[in-house]
């Protein structure tokens, strides 16, 4: 099976490390012109640097905005008037006590996690329709589906997530576009270095680290691990692919065994 997206222009939001950095690695591999998108140029510049060190002829465009608002959005869609593939990958996280989540906190997460989507989807869904192809991937979570006592308004703003994938696909129907939500398990990633030392603490070394924060906040998991990023990209890339045609208005779950469920 040969993944192959020669010819496709695809954005990857919040691409400048994390998940993020490595699905827009594994898309450029795979052929596409892909826009690598972060709110300072120097961060840009520097993940573009990373992938063309993994990838010397990939083809890559810098998208500096903010895509959390309105101005980021559209200077997004001049950077790159028109994609094929998009990837709402962009999310932020934190640990908090569950009766400390200020109304402030509670827009906050919607607008990041839930609103940006919306928006670039607002941006780009009529010309992949138009063109009669197009992929759309929201990265969602396990959280979405599991909701962590620690961080309820992250998990509910994913949950929120699973549901405009669902009906936007249902607006592509027939199109030539498939839309999708990729729920992504405990993923290894600095943000989550900090998370699980914030709940395990400093003491242990990190591979102790990682299995206490298993065994303790996720023993749920089948891997018992946490997954890397480069796992996540690996669906992302077929998803993104002509090869995931008949895959629409589905979450797609690569999170490990976490979630304890015989259907996706």
């Amino acid at each position: 099976m040969r993944i192959d997206l020669t010819g496709r222009t695809a954005l990857v939001t919040g691409s400048t490390q994390g998940i993020g950095l490595a699905i827009a690695s594994t898309l450029a591999g795979a052929g596409a012109r892909v826009g690598i998108n972060g709110r300072g140029a120097a961060r840009v510049d520097a993940a573009i640097d990373e992938i063309r060190s993994a990838w010397p002829d990939a083809d890559l465009v810098a998208v500096v905005a903010d895509v959390t608002t309105e101005d980021g959005a559209a200077a997004a869609a001049e950077a790159l008037p028109a994609v094929d593939v998009l990837v709402n990958n962009l999310g932020i996280f934190e640990a908090k006590p569950a009766l400390e989540i200020t109304d402030d906190d509670w827009r906050r997460y919607f607008d990041v996690n839930v609103l940006s989507a919306v928006r670039l989807i607002r941006t780009y869904l009529p010309g992949m329709t138009e063109r009669g192809w197009g992929r759309i991937q929201n990265i969602a979570s396990d959280s979405a589906i599991v909701i962590p006592h620690e961080m309820i308004h992250y998990g509910t703003s994913k949950t929120a997530l699973l549901s405009v994938s669902r009906g936007f696909a249902k607006e592509a129907a027939g199109t030539g576009v498939t839309v999708n939500s990729v729920i992504a398990g405990p993923t290894h990633t600095g943000g989550v270095e900090d998370f699980v030392r914030s709940l395990v603490g400093d003491d242990l070394p990190w591979d102790e680290a990682q299995r206490e924060f298993m065994r303790t906040h996720r023993p749920q998991s089948l891997i018992q691990r946490l997954i890397e990023p480069e796992e996540i990209a690996n669906l992302v890339a077929y998803l993104s692919s002509p090869l995931a045609s008949a895959t629409t208005g589905a979450a797609v779950r690569v999170d490990g065994g976490y979630v304890d469920s015989i259907v996706p």
